[in-house]
């Protein structure tokens, strides 16, 4: 019996359900302007899958890549969800990125 795909499927699934809760996290204490990093994460991390020998962990490389790319376009929609009140807003400033006034011209990515 092969066990790979059902243990491939379990993590993709707990790195997918991770992706969640770092999204929600990262907007109530960085702000939806620090989207650019996990997106550059997530691709940094898609292109090292592209080298793991192991077909297994190369999967797993490309689903939490993509969990990455995924939550940072999703940051802004977050802070959208926190302005409705779905989610409780941080009364504290949220610090800046390095950049952010070139990341502030940049439309912040929407799937």
């Amino acid at each position: 019996m092969m066990w790979e795909g059902l243990a491939i499927g379990l993590f993709s699934l707990g790195i997918i359900g991770f992706g969640f809760f770092w999204v929600i996290r990262m907007e109530y204490h960085l702000g939806y302007l620090w989207w650019p990093y996990p997106l550059l994460v997530g691709i940094a991390i898609i292109v090292l899958s592209l080298f793991v020998a192991d077909a297994g962990w190369s999967a797993l490389l490309g689903v939490t890549g993509a969990s990455f790319i995924w939550g940072a376009t999703e940051l802004k929609e977050q802070a959208v969800r926190a302005d409705l009140g779905w989610f409780p807003r941080n009364p504290k400033p949220k610090p800046l990125p390095p950049f952010a006034n070139i990341i502030r011209k940049i439309k912040a990515p929407h799937l």
